[in-house]
């Protein structure tokens, strides 16, 4: 028995995930920061807490993968958050994982996406999290030591033997999707993509829309930048990986302030924060199915599952538009 309440009755709000016939939340669950190697203060406790809010919250999608943490300690923490729910709870929910990353014992990252590689990862990966099935399962990223078409056979099979239900890819070019899909139907795509990042709408987007392939897009909030916490003469911990990325950088940095600087009157508008502001027009965005929304504390998952019951004008929503488009002529 466990002392979870139900979960939000949200499902008005669920979409196709492209051809198929499941259906998802537009705010997904990222659930690599409870692995714990790049986020700060990650613990088994508030991990498992962050995963029930989600549920409870109206969030039925969660993405995973067999390399989120050196010894799938984001999947274990899932398999832990789905047993402590009811049958009825866990069927309500959409599983995605991904093969074909790996850490050595070294701490070294290795992209291995050869056949057996796939299916020994998917095996454990159903192991880990207790299910029969994988509803979405990613090809992680290209290995170019292997044939795309070869490692798409192996994910075909998958398919074929009812172990996934349908099949994605992360971190591909168009070219690259074209060689996979020959070997094995893509149903999902899952690229970057937020107010600052928009370079899919020119080409992945059309790609997908005239072929009903769903778009889970990530970093909405840009590793927490866009949430609307770190502003000027933040001072980052020493060892905060996002130190790493250009965006916190110069020029690039200021161009998201500026940004913040815009969002907050329409945050306190409408009673809400700036990352639900943020969150409601990255997965309103012609072609997006949902968003990918990381999260290592329960309140963070449920700002970003608060954006699906916000309305946002289309005068206010003009003018965010008209916003990004100035930011983007910026040097």
């Amino acid at each position: 028995m466990n002392n979870h309440s139900s979960p939000s009755e949200n499902i008005f709000l669920r979409r196709p995930l492209g051809k198929t016939e499941i259906e998802v939340s537009p705010v997904a669950m990222g659930c690599w920061p409870i692995a714990g190697m790049t986020s700060l203060g990650v613990n088994d406790a508030d991990s498992l807490a962050t995963l029930h809010a989600a549920i409870d919250d109206g969030v039925n999608f969660f993405d995973n993968a067999y390399g989120y943490g050196a010894n799938g300690e984001s999947e274990r923490l899932l398999g832990r958050a789905l047993k402590d729910r009811d049958a009825s709870q866990r069927q309500s929910l959409v599983i995605a994982s991904k093969a074909g990353m790996h850490w050595e014992a070294n701490g070294e990252r290795k992209f291995d996406a050869s056949p057996q590689r796939i299916v020994s990862q998917c095996e454990e990966s159903l192991r880990r999290m207790g299910v029969d099935r994988i509803d979405v399962y990613y090809l992680h990223a290209f290995d170019p030591a292997v044939p795309l078409e070869v490692s798409a056979c192996a994910f075909a099979k998958l398919l074929e033997q009812g172990k996934v239900g349908c099949v994605g890819v992360s971190n591909l070019t168009i070219a690259q999707m074209e060689t996979f899909t020959t070997a094995c139907p893509i149903s999902v795509v899952q690229p970057p993509f937020n107010m600052l990042q928009q370079q899919i709408q020119g080409d992945l987007i059309p790609w997908c829309q005239a072929r009903d392939i769903a778009v889970v897009s990530y970093w909405p909030l840009m590793k927490g930048l866009l949430a609307g916490g770190i502003r000027r003469g933040h001072v980052f911990e020493k060892n905060d990986k996002r130190l790493t990325y250009d965006v916190f950088q110069g020029s690039a940095f200021e161009r998201a302030q500026l940004l913040l600087d815009f969002l907050d009157p329409i945050a306190t508008k409408y009673g809400v924060t700036v990352a639900e502001v943020v969150v409601n027009w990255t997965f309103n965005q012609p072609g997006i199915t949902a968003c990918l929304c990381g999260a290592k504390r329960d309140w963070q998952i449920q700002q970003s599952a608060a954006a699906m019951e916000l309305e946002i004008s289309q005068d206010d929503l003009m003018s965010l538009d008209q916003k990004l488009f100035e930011l983007e002529d910026l040097d």
